[in-house]
């Protein structure tokens, strides 16, 4: 969107104004103007949260109007909230759901852009985008929301194996399933085949009624979750009836070879260094791998080896192959995720190494 045609911006300077941020010597005030008060109240969001959310991360004030709203703050964070609710505008034009999370990767995005072009002259034009994106036709659209997601997105344009390690919450999966919808959708790949190990995570589940698509499907709900935000349901139903879209426990990989396919494994943390060899020379002709897990929560027995850890480690710099790794300032899922995720990591950081469990047969009387 430029901002001459569809929104109008002022801005005023001042000594602290009306004492609105107590400390703050200089104070600039941007009124936005948007064209269409449909758009304006989606970039606005329901009962204005978007704008809500947009003063927490920025610490200004955002007062909507109509299909106006004002902004104050400092200069740097005034300006900074423009360009945020100008690309929110421009990416409602462009039929997209915005959220808070939008807020959050056009603040990440409008942040890169800052630093790749300081100078006023230097600032893309109208349209170019900083981060990358992928697009399915029940989704349209989906923009990266940081800098390590424009990161993955890339990687799984340009190799044909991607690794993807970090916390939950961070969209490893989410776009994995995204991007492999769009390769289906656009021909680029005749299938999904999308897989999980399925290992408890801490819980014993016992023998589990029905048949085998019965049993896995527990395991398997968060793929099926992804797949239904991207695709129709009726597309993703006749794509399971028709093997185009197959989603199976990894040990029903064993002894295939997959040509022109998408494969995704999920959890692979959770693998054996044997089950991921398995899984790795599956790979055909015309196909793409993707691997996703997050290596601090392996739920495998003590003392048994990580397939993914040890796979990342011996493939290091092989042709062909990528690594993409998320940390928990990456986490998207919500505010709070991100805060319990580094509670936990600054926990495990700073306990006492455990001492290393006794088999009951070595021990004496």
């Amino acid at each position: 969107m430029s901002p001459a045609d569809n929104a109008t911006a002022r801005a005023q300077k001042g000594r602290n104004p009306g004492g609105l941020h107590p400390g703050v010597v200089e104070e600039a005030e941007i009124i936005l103007t948007f064209d269409d008060n449909r758009l304006a109240s989606l970039v606005f969001g329901q009962y204005d949260q978007n704008l809500a959310h947009l003063e927490r991360r920025l610490n200004v004030t955002a007062i909507a109007n109509g299909n106006r709203v004002t902004v104050k703050g400092t200069p740097e964070a005034s300006e900074m909230a423009r360009r945020v609710l100008e690309g929110l505008y421009e990416r409602a034009r462009q039929g997209g759901a915005l959220g808070t999370g939008d807020v959050d990767g056009a603040i990440e995005e409008s942040t890169l852009q800052g630093s790749l072009f300081p100078a006023a002259e230097e600032q893309p034009a109208a349209g170019l985008t900083a981060f990358d994106q992928i697009s399915t036709r029940r989704r349209g659209a989906v923009r990266a929301r940081n800098a390590a997601q424009n990161t993955y997105i890339k990687a799984l344009k340009t190799n044909e194996l991607v690794f993807a390690e970090g916390p939950a919450g961070t969209g490893k999966t989410w776009l994995a399933v995204g991007y492999a919808v769009s390769l289906l959708e656009a021909g680029q790949v005749d299938r999904l085949i999308i897989s999980r190990p399925a290992v408890e995570a801490g819980e014993r589940l016992g023998f589990l009624p029905g048949d085998m698509r019965e049993k896995v499907d527990p395991y398997l709900r968060p793929i099926y979750d992804a797949l239904y935000d991207f695709m129709e349901a009726r597309h993703v139903d006749r794509g399971l009836q028709t093997g185009m879209i197959e989603i199976a426990p990894l040990a029903f990989m064993r002894g295939r070879t997959l040509t022109n396919a998408l494969v995704l494994l999920d959890e692979a943390q959770n693998t054996t260094t044997m089950q991921m060899k398995m899984f790795l020379t599956r790979l055909g002709e015309g196909s793409r791998m993707i691997i996703t897990g997050d290596p601090s929560q392996i739920d495998l027995p003590p003392g048994q080896k990580s397939g993914l850890v040890e796979a990342v480690r011996i493939l290091d710099g092989v042709e062909g192959i990528t690594r993409v790794t998320f940390k928990e300032a990456d986490v998207v899922r919500h505010d709070l995720v991100r805060r319990i995720v580094t509670a936990y990591d600054k926990a495990a950081r700073e306990a006492p190494p455990e001492p290393p469990r006794q088999d009951y047969r070595d021990r004496r009387p």
